[in-house]
């Protein structure tokens, strides 16, 4: 009788998948691959998408208050420098112009009735001048009328003791001394009045000679107040400081506008560069003058040629307008941001110039 097999029986070992180990295989070469060229591609690039793309923006304010007369520009015109873009109602700056150069003419005719008194102030002094030359010749004569009398009238005084002459003519002798006295008298007291006079002239001249100086001072015044209307009544026609493009006008006709009152804006979009916000971790090779790829949203696939231009010279948090003050509370540290200024140097590149301010950007900065 055969003996049977009590014992239990092992099962054939499994054999692996080769696909699944491939598949494994690949996936390290591959994470592998991709960790290795990443981590060499660091070494030589810093990129961020923190980045955007910038211009100069140029407010439009009227320096003086009005109401809008006219508009001459629509949302998003190009305009060229010195185009007119709002026109204000000038007629109350006219009329102060007017009133000024009416002010200014009264200023003139004040310094020509100035300049007339102290001509004939002068004019009078010539002659009072001259009238005391007068009077100083009549005096000397006088003075010789006098001493002759004098002569004469103490030789009579003599003749009539003895009774040479008679009573008659001693007295005639004495009436002429005495008339010549008060002759004399006269004279000086005239030249005494027209020397006073001619001080009074002089002090009369010195007067109108200061209105001289105060008309001219009130001519220069009156002058700046003429240049001043004229320069308010020319900022009531606003045009353009630059040429660009006009973004949304936010004005209607008859709206009154105050001085300082932003309008709208002109952006200068021939004029175009990237701002990109790097990490300060990432500074450490960067510098001046490097090579920089910038990739735009808009224009997917298209490669912008350009170079890093400058740094700025804070971050990004110290501009804001609450800046952080890590000295009170709770500090927590964060990575700051410093703007980097990025310039285009493909001059031949259209595409360039139809990046607006805002757009989105990738920026590759190249280490080498």
């Amino acid at each position: 009788m055969e003996a049977t097999n009590t014992g239990t029986q092992q099962p054939a070992p499994k054999k692996r998948n080769p696909v699944f180990i491939i598949i494994l295989a690949l996936l390290v070469i591959g994470g592998g691959w991709f960790g290795i060229s990443k981590y060499l591609y660091s070494l030589h690039h810093e990129d961020t998408d923190d980045a955007q793309v910038s211009a100069d923006i140029n407010l439009i304010i009227p320096r003086i208050s009005g109401y809008v007369s006219e508009i001459k520009v629509k949302d998003n015109q190009q305009v060229n420098k010195g185009d007119t873009l709002v026109v204000l109602d000038n007629r109350d700056y006219q009329l102060k112009l007017e009133e000024a150069e009416a002010a200014l003419t009264v200023a003139k005719s004040n310094l020509d009735n100035a300049k007339a008194l102290t001509n004939a102030a002068r004019a009078n002094i010539s002659t009072s001048k001259a009238s005391i030359g007068t009077a100083d010749a009549q005096i000397e004569a006088a003075k010789v009328n006098l001493w002759r009398a004098t002569q004469d009238y103490e030789r009579y005084a003599n003749l009539i003791k003895d009774h040479s002459i008679t009573q008659q003519q001693y007295e005639q002798a004495l009436a002429a001394k005495q008339t010549a006295e008060k002759q004399l008298a006269i004279l000086q007291q005239q030249k005494n009045q027209a020397a006073q006079q001619t001080n009074a002239v002089s002090v009369q001249s010195n007067a109108t000679s200061q209105q001289i100086g105060i008309a001219e001072s009130t001519i220069k015044q009156k002058q700046v107040d003429v240049d001043a209307a004229k320069l308010n009544l020319s900022y009531t026609v606003i045009t353009a400081p630059e040429s660009g493009r006009i973004s949304k006008v936010n004005i209607q006709p008859g709206q009154f506008l105050q001085a300082g009152q932003a309008l709208f804006s002109i952006v200068h979009s021939n004029s175009v560069w990237v701002v990109a916000n790097f990490k300060e971790t990432q500074l450490d090779k960067m510098k001046e003058g490097q090579k920089v790829i910038v990739s735009a949203d808009a224009y997917s696939g298209h490669k912008f040629q350009g170079v890093l231009s400058s740094f700025s010279p804070a971050t990004g948090s110290t501009f804001a307008l609450l800046p952080p003050d890590n000295a009170s509370g709770n500090f927590v540290k964060v990575v700051q941001r410093l703007p980097v200024k990025i310039e285009f140097t493909d001059a031949n590149d259209s595409l360039v110039h139809k990046l607006r301010p805002g757009m989105n950007v990738l920026v590759d900065v190249h280490l080498d």
